[in-house]
């Protein structure tokens, strides 16, 4: 017997009930960027390596150690994505989707990081991007995240808490870096073993260390909030104000950082206390130098990812169970004849003006196998159909869920009958 394949480490299945969480929570999402204004676009989960490179940065963990990258048959390097964001700039710039114009976009799908798992923390994992491209101001950056408040309010999530800080311009960012390096530097024998790496390379991202022991050393270095252009901190002021005003309450967390030059301004994370270590559920920010960096003209941009893994586990944690749909109606037939037409009623009924739920049994199996199978189904009523039902056109409607008893009825008045138990189920 050869041995059982299975799945690659790191990379799960979702299995029913589970999906139908992801469902509905993917769902919840969905409409509210429809709502918004959002459209849907669909990028390649492969990308040339070199779109990753510039745009995640070549000194970064992501693209040094964490990249699933290959060289196709043509010997051209490409990557499995490990974000989203750039694809999308890519795919904007190469349809001319920019020049004069201004679009918000949404997607979906799986990512890939080669990392470590750990809860939350997956290989593969899924996430929802959102970019607005083209707004420079500071009321697309509080729509953003009002609606993303929306969203945890439609999926009764309560166990999310705003962080926001600016991180200025790039301009701006050169004196403090410099600050911030000679501050490191007098103090790297107390620097952890990422952080000396990162030092000379990405000294911000030092402030986002999760090390217990960095916490005094970090709480003690330059703010950037010292180092701000007037521009960015009006523009930081007026994003508060918006939220202010629109109710949805966040704290300043001036070590909120990303690590490269392109991003600015704006920068946020929803965070929960629910998920261990893993406490990010959706992060976003500023990145109005991309674009540019990617070859095309300066445009201002703005997205977020929510991480779907993370969110599911949380709308599970707040027990509010899984809306999973099962059918309306169970048909059970017994015999050649019943068999043929229960597949007849069934579409009859799903084509109604009730447009019902509706499965028909497969697989055969006596009577009493069939009705053990309708009961498992959920469904609130059971068709019964045999060789005498299908003689006299007629069918038997049980209740399933009820203490109804049991009607023969015609063929005909098969729907309304369903009808009645439907609105007495409880």
């Amino acid at each position: 017997m050869q041995e059982q394949i299975q799945a690659i480490r790191g990379m799960g299945d979702v299995l029913p009930p589970d999906s139908a969480l992801w469902q509905h929570v993917e769902g919840t999402i969905r409409g509210v960027l429809l709502d918004y204004g959002y459209q849907e676009i669909r990028v390649p989960i492969v990308e040339r390596t070199e779109l990753f490179k510039r745009s995640i940065g070549e000194v970064t963990d992501i693209v040094e150690k964490e990249m699933y990258s290959f060289d196709d048959r043509n010997g051209m390097s490409i990557t499995l994505r490990p974000e989203a964001t750039a694809g999308i700039v890519r795919a904007c710039m190469e349809h001319g989707l920019l020049r004069n114009q201004r679009q918000k976009f949404w997607s979906t799908g799986p990512m890939f990081r080669y990392e470590k798992p750990q809860k939350g923390r997956y290989r593969q994992f899924h996430q929802f991007d959102v970019e607005a491209l083209g707004y420079s101001g500071p009321d697309i950056d509080a729509e953003l995240i009002i609606m993303l408040a929306r969203i945890w309010r439609l999926l009764r999530i309560e166990h999310v808490s705003l962080q926001i800080n600016t991180l200025g311009t790039t301009e701006s960012r050169v004196q403090y870096r410099a600050d911030l390096t000679a501050y490191f530097r007098t103090r790297f024998d107390q620097l952890d073993e990422d952080s000396r790496r990162r030092l000379e390379r990405n000294p911000l991202r030092i402030l986002d260390s999760k090390n217990p022991d960095m916490q005094g050393l970090i709480a003690d270095a330059p703010r950037l909030t010292q180092y701000l252009d007037a521009e960015s901190e009006a523009h930081f002021n007026g994003l508060r104000a918006l939220l202010d005003d629109a109710g949805v309450p966040y704290v300043v967390n001036p070590r909120l950082v990303r690590g490269l030059d392109y991003y600015g301004r704006t920068v946020f994370e929803w965070v929960t206390d629910r998920l261990g270590t893993q406490g990010a559920v959706c992060a976003g920010g500023r990145y109005d130098g991309l674009v540019e960096h990617l070859g095309g003209e300066p445009t201002p941009a703005i997205g977020f990812a929510i991480g779907l893994e993370r969110l599911v586990e949380l709308y599970a944690l707040a027990g509010l169970g899984a809306p999973y749909r099962v059918p309306d109606v169970y048909v059970v037939a017994v015999g050649q004849a019943a068999t043929r037409t229960a597949f007849r009623i069934a579409e009859s009924l799903r084509d109604g003006a009730g447009a019902l739920r509706v499965e028909t049994n497969c697989g055969g199996g006596s009577f009493k196998s069939q009705m053990k199978r309708a009961d498992r189904s959920g469904a609130t009523v059971a068709v019964l159909l045999g060789e005498d039902e299908v003689a006299s056109g007629t069918a038997v409607v049980k209740a399933l869920r009820a203490e109804i008893e049991q009607t023969t009825v015609p063929m005909a008045g098969l729907a309304d009958a369903i009808a009645v138990h439907l609105r007495a189920r409880p």
